[in-house]
């Protein structure tokens, strides 16, 4: 005698019916909330990022006489787009446009080149002491950069390095930590039996790097190379330490040298100047977003 007889209740198949499909709904409708919270989130943090570069734009576009109005104005009465010819030919941006893709070009060359080399020797070479040495190389990156500026200003100093492109584009040819390390972890996630095939073919081991691992690493490699790309763009500090001559400034010192002298009174040159400073990262960014989500989400933490 089952429980309902038991009970004296029977339950129809019609109530159970009606009792699964209402909690397919309630399941469903939790769903739908939760989705709808997350993008209302990312919604909101999207403005919050967005209005900066909203306002300085505006800004640019706007007469000197506009811009401390209140309330201000989204969109001025006249775009001023002379304000960018105007800003450009105060100072010789050309030279500093190309001293930066210079720099941005030779170190992300050198990151990919190198920190692909490093990690497949982390992932698939075997060598005494290779874990130690990669663990080693992780410490590396708990050390702030100021602990390891000095000292290296007074090693490029003293081979006479200190007013030149080198000391910002050498140290990229010997590998970075974090991206050795991502692009290790990638290649970890690659089937042992691709690289066992093709030495059975014959293939070397710079072979199985450049015809199996670099195409297969595609996202991972243009992770790298946006993040290289915006971090030397973006780079300020160590160009203010190396370079004295004022023909070698990248785009970074030149804005800052372009506020100190107009930015305390031609705020729309300021940031005139600041959006062609940073159009090219948002460029980049986007042109690439596809293939740097696909890396970050496909590189594994195997090992």
């Amino acid at each position: 005698m089952n429980i309902a007889m038991k009970t004296g209740v029977a339950q129809s198949p019609e109530s159970g019916a009606t009792d699964t499909r209402h909690i397919k709904r309630n399941r469903k409708l939790r769903q739908i909330g939760h989705a709808i919270l997350v993008y209302l989130l990312a919604s909101l943090g999207a403005v919050v990022f967005v209005l900066p570069f909203l306002w300085m734009f505006s800004t640019s576009l706007k007469a000197s006489n506009e811009i401390f109005i209140f309330p201000p104005k989204w969109i001025p009465e006249t775009l001023h787009w002379e304000n960018y010819t105007e800003a450009l030919a105060l100072m010789p941006f050309g030279r500093y446009l190309a001293n930066t893709i210079f720099l941005v070009t030779g170190n992300v060359l050198g990151n990919l080149f190198s920190c692909t080399l490093a990690a497949f020797a982390f992932a698939r070479l075997r060598a005494p002491g290779r874990d130690f040495l990669f663990y080693l190389m992780l410490g590396t990156l708990m050390l702030p950069l100021w602990v390891t500026l000095i000292p290296q200003y007074i090693m490029f100093s003293s081979i006479g390095w200190s007013n030149g492109f080198a000391p910002l584009m050498v140290p990229a040819w010997f590998g970075w930590p974090f991206f050795i390390f991502l692009l290790r972890q990638f290649f970890l996630s690659i089937p042992k039996e691709l690289e066992e095939a093709a030495r059975l073919d014959g293939a070397s081991t710079v072979g199985i790097i450049w015809h199996i691992f670099v195409p297969l690493a595609k996202p991972a490699l243009a992770t790298v190379a946006v993040l290289a790309f915006i971090g030397n763009w973006n780079n300020f500090l160590t160009p203010l330490v190396y370079l004295r001559d004022s023909d070698l400034h990248t785009i970074s010192l030149a804005v800052n040298r372009f506020r100190g002298m107009y930015g305390g009174a031609q705020y729309h040159y300021m940031m005139a100047v600041s959006v062609l400073a940073v159009l090219p990262v948002i460029v980049v960014f986007f042109l690439a977003q596809r293939l740097l989500i696909r890396g970050i989400v496909t590189t594994g933490l195997k090992g």
